[in-house]
C-alpha cells in the first residue's frame, strides 16, 4: 500500500506536531511526500521530517520527497543537510 501527502508551505513550531501525527497515522505504508509547497523549513519541520525517514527506513518501507520546491531545497541545504538523509535507503528524495 503507497501513500501520499503534501506538506504545509510552513513547516515551523507551529506546523511539527500536526505534521507528526499526519505522517504517524501513514506508518507501514510506503510513502511520498510533495515538499513544492514548501516556502519556510524550520527545525521543529526538519526534525519530524527526520524522524519520519529513519522510522520508515527501520520498517522497510519507501520514504521520498517529491517534488521539492526550491526553496526547501536551499533551506534543506543551509542546516547542512543531504537530501539522500531524508530517503529510505535506496530510495531517491
Amino acid at each position: 500500500m503507497s501513500a501520499e501527502l503534501a506538506l504545509p508551505a510552513r513547516l515551523d513550531l507551529p506546523a511539527a506536531t500536526p505534521l507528526a501525527e499526519a505522517i504517524t497515522a501513514l506508518r507501514g505504508q510506503d510513502l511520498r511526500m510533495s515538499a513544492e509547497a514548501v516556502t519556510h523549513l524550520g527545525t521543529p519541520g526538519l526534525q519530524v521530517l527526520l524522524s519520519a525517514a529513519r522510522s520508515w527506513a527501520a520498517d522497510g518501507k519507501s520514504f521520498s520527497l517529491q517534488p521539492c520546491s526550491e526553496a526547501f531545497t536551499e533551506q534543506l541545504s543551509i542546516f547542512g543537510i543531504d537530501s539522500a538523509a531524508l530517503s529510505a535507503p535506496g530510495r531517491e528524495v
